[in-house]
C-alpha cells in the first residue's frame, strides 16, 4: 500500500489533491485539523496515531515525531535492508509527503506577539516531516504549498506516477520553505530575546520574489526585485496605480526619492534622477508651491526623473506634473482627480507608497553585495541632536540661515557622495554629487544652479579638507555652512569662513553615502 501524509495550515484546495491522491491508489495518513477537514470532505482517513499506536499528546507538540512515520518516509526503496526493516517493524511506506507550517509569519510576527506567545506558533514536527521527505527525494515526494498541487496532480493523471525531475524540484522548493521559516523564527528571537546587535554571527534573511523585471541596470542583465519576508511594506509594497511596469532602475530612484521626501517637513516635494535629488523643498503653502521650487533647482536633469511627495497630490498639481516628462510620481496617496489627470500620460508610473508601519522591519539595516560578501550597516536615519551643534566661527548664523542650514543638511545624507547642496530654508537651489574631489562639487553647485545663489546657505556631507571649498562657496555668496568637522585643516577653514564673514556649524555627523 502507498501512503501520502497530508498535515497542513493552508488547507486551500487540499480536498482536490487528496481525492487526486485516493484515485491513484494512495491511503490518506492525516491529524488533528487537517484529518478532520478531509473526513469533512468525505475523505477516508487513516489518523497518525493509527500508524504509530501512539497518542498525540503535549497540546498536540508531539504527533508525527515517531519512528513508524519517519522510517516510512527515510527508507531507501531500493535498499533491501531498508525494506526489510520497514517490513519486520510494519512501518507504513510514504511516497508522499504534502505538509506546510504553523503560521508563524502571520500569527507571531504580523500579530506583534511577545517571544512567550510566539513561540506556540514554532512548527517542530511540520519542518521535520518536509526534510526527511526532501533528504529522500530520489523516493518520496514532498508538496509544501498549494500552488504545486496542480503540477502534482496533472503528473498523476499523465502518468501514474511523479517524475523524478519533478520529485527534484520539489525538494529544492521544500529546503527554501523550511530556510524562510527558521530565519524568520531566528529574527524574531533576535529582535524580542537579544539586544538586535550588529553584527551577529550568523545572519539569515528571507527573501520572497515580488517580481521579475525586464532587465537589470542593463538590457542584458537579469534581474528580480525579493521583499523581505515578514517585513514592513516599503517601497517594495507600493501599490502601482498606473503606467508602466517599474524597471531595475525606476525602482533605485523611486527608493531614493521616497527616502528624501518623507524626511521633509510637511507639504514636502522632491525631484530625484539617477538616484539623486535635482532638487527638494518645502512649503507652508502647500505641495504646489513646494514642488515648483523642487523644479527650479535643477529642471533640466529633472527631465525624466521622479518626483515625490509627503502628501496627498490634488487635481491641481497632477496637472502640473503632466507638463514634463517624468517615469514616476509618487506620494502617500492621490485624489480621484489627480489619478484622472496622471493616467492621461500613458507610460507614467502612479505610485502609492505604504504609510509608516508600527512593525519593526524584519532586517533594520542596510545590506550591499561585494564580491564574495555583504556589507551590512545601521541605516543612516538618526535623528541628530542639534543641541550637540556647535558654532565655530565669529560670527553665529541669523535664525533664517539657522532653518536653512537644517534642511540642507536634511538633503545632504540623500546625495552621492562628495556632496554640496545650497539653498535656504524654503529648500534647494544647487545640488553638486557625487564628485571626486570636495571643492569639485562646490564648482559643480555653481555651475549647475539656476537659482540666484547669493544671501543662500550650504551643507557639506564630510569635512572640508581645504579652505578652497569655502573661498569657492564665498565667491557663490553663501553666508552659512553646515559641515562635520574634523579636518586637521579645521582651523584654517573657520579662518576662511571669518575672512569672508560666513557663519559655519560643526555637527560631528558625516553623511557619506556612496
Amino acid at each position: 500500500m502507498a501512503y501520502a501524509l497530508l498535515s497542513v495550515s493552508d488547507k486551500t484546495d487540499l480536498t482536490s489533491l487528496a481525492k487526486s491522491l485516493v484515485q491513484h491508489g494512495y491511503e490518506i495518513i492525516s491529524s488533528g485539523g487537517t484529518a478532520r477537514h478531509l473526513e469533512a470532505e468525505e475523505v477516508e482517513v487513516t489518523s497518525v496515531e493509527q500508524i504509530t499506536g501512539f497518542p498525540e499528546c503535549l497540546d498536540g507538540r508531539v504527533k508525527t515525531l515517531h519512528p513508524r512515520i519517519h522510517g516510512g518516509i527515510l527508507h531507501r526503496r531500493d535498499n533491501s535492508e531498508h525494506c526489510r526493516i520497514v517490513d519486520s517493524l510494519e512501518m507504513a511506506s510514504i511516497d508522499v509527503v504534502v505538509v506546510n507550517l504553523y503560521p508563524f509569519e502571520e500569527k507571531a510576527i504580523k500579530g506583534q506577539l511577545t517571544l512567550e506567545d510566539a513561540i506556540e506558533f514554532i512548527d517542530i514536527g511540520g519542518p521535520t516531516l518536509i526534510r526527511s521527505a526532501a533528504k529522500n527525494w530520489e523516493h518520496v515526494a514532498v508538496v509544501t504549498t498549494p500552488a504545486d498541487y496542480d503540477l502534482v496532480t496533472s503528473e498523476l493523471r499523465a502518468n501514474g506516477e511523479i517524475s523524478r525531475d519533478t520529485r527534484r524540484l520539489l525538494a529544492s522548493k521544500a529546503f527554501r520553505h523550511t530556510g524562510r521559516y527558521d530565519s524568520l523564527i531566528s529574527r524574531t528571537f533576535q529582535r524580542l530575546a537579544e539586544d538586535d546587535p550588529l553584527p551577529p554571527d550568523h545572519l539569515l534573511v528571507a527573501l520572497d520574489c515580488a517580481q521579475v523585471l525586464r532587465y537589470g541596470e542593463n538590457p542584458h542583465q537579469k534581474a528580480a526585485v525579493y521583499a523581505f519576508a515578514g517585513g514592513t511594506p516599503d517601497v517594495v509594497g507600493a501599490h502601482q496605480h498606473h503606467g508602466k511596469a517599474l524597471s531595475y532602475n525606476n525602482l533605485l530612484d523611486l527608493d531614493a526619492a521616497w527616502a528624501l521626501a518623507r524626511s521633509l517637513p510637511a507639504s514636502g516635494a522632491v525631484v530625484v534622477k539617477h538616484t539623486n535629488p535635482c532638487g527638494a523643498a518645502y512649503s507652508a503653502d502647500g505641495l504646489m508651491a513646494a514642488y515648483r521650487r523642487a523644479l527650479a533647482c535643477d529642471p533640466v536633469s529633472a527631465f525624466g526623473g521622479i518626483a515625490a511627495f509627503n502628501g496627498i497630490v490634488d487635481e491641481s498639481l497632477a496637472s502640473v506634473l503632466t507638463e514634463i516628462f517624468l517615469e514616476i510620481v509618487a506620494a502617500p496617496g492621490f485624489t480621484d482627480g489627480a489619478l484622472e489627470q496622471l493616467k492621461t500620460k500613458k507610460n507614467l508610473r502612479v505610485m502609492e507608497m505604504p504609510q509608516t508601519s508600527e512593525i519593526a522591519p524584519i532586517i533594520p539595516w542596510m545590506l550591499r553585495s561585494i564580491g564574495g560578501g555583504v556589507l551590512v550597516q545601521e541605516l543612516d536615519t538618526e535623528v541628530e541632536d542639534q543641541e550637540t551643534w556647535t558654532v565655530v566661527t565669529e560670527r553665529a548664523p541669523s535664525e533664517r540661515e539657522e532653518e536653512g542650514l537644517r534642511l540642507m543638511w536634511e538633503v545632504c545624507r540623500h546625495v552621492k557622495s562628495n556632496a554640496i547642496i545650497c539653498g535656504d530654508s524654503d529648500g534647494t537651489s544647487a545640488i553638486g554629487a557625487g564628485q571626486m574631489s570636495r571643492v569639485d562639487a562646490v564648482q559643480l553647485c555653481a555651475m549647475k544652479a539656476k537659482l540666484d545663489l547669493s544671501g543662500t546657505v550650504a551643507a557639506s556631507d564630510a569635512f572640508f579638507p581645504f579652505r578652497d571649498g569655502v573661498d569657492e562657496l564665498a565667491k557663490m555668496g553663501i553666508t552659512a555652512i553646515i559641515q562635520p568637522g574634523g579636518s586637521i585643516r579645521d582651523k584654517e577653514v573657520v579662518e576662511a569662513c571669518n575672512e569672508h564673514g560666513i557663519a559655519m556649524v560643526c555637527t560631528g555627523h558625516r553623511h557619506f553615502r556612496h
